[in-house]
């Protein structure tokens, strides 16, 4: 509705409660609206301010832990708190045998909770991302024996345990 603000910028003072518009004309020397532009596609902000490699960093030093690995360790019985961080609609489709349900928005409000927990937890979700999100959070928060299950419940119920429900 209204009319576009092609070759035009609206400036508006909040403290003066005043709108400006400015007339834009073309740049024939500008690499994206020129008439020959040499920057016709977004460059990759992630990979230009080094969050990539602080990723590849992180995942580096602590790893995801293969399902595998996680059923070895509990067959042994090595003392470790299973962190489920996925919906609680998603918790009861499925879910590890003992896990504690934290769903990843709560995560910050219930950090105290994981305080009287085993050091070493294992955080999962359903394929991955969430997981490791909250184990950034909780290694910046103290819990640097936070580890992400790769592949999250959904990898665990193909290689572990195959009679789990997958969704």
């Amino acid at each position: 509705t209204g009319e576009p603000l092609i070759g035009r910028l609206v400036i508006f003072d909040g403290l003066e409660l005043k709108f400006r518009e400015l007339r834009l004309h073309k740049n024939s020397d500008c690499p994206v609206c020129s008439d020959e532009p040499t920057l016709t596609e977004l460059i990759d902000y992630e990979a230009f301010c080094g969050l990539e490699e602080e990723a590849a960093t992180a995942t580096e030093q602590t790893g995801d832990l293969d399902p595998n690995e996680l059923k070895a360790w509990l067959e042994q019985g090595r003392k470790v708190t299973i962190l489920d961080v996925r919906t609680p609609l998603e918790y009861d489709i499925c879910r590890l045998e003992g896990a504690k349900l934290i769903p990843l928005q709560e995560l910050p409000g219930r950090i105290e909770e994981l305080r009287q927990c085993e050091p070493e937890i294992v955080v999962y979700c359903h394929h991955g991302p969430r997981a490791a999100q909250a184990v950034h959070y909780l290694h910046r928060m103290g819990f640097l024996g936070a580890r992400n299950l790769a592949g999250g419940i959904d990898l665990w119920s193909r290689t572990v345990a195959p009679g789990l429900p997958r969704y």
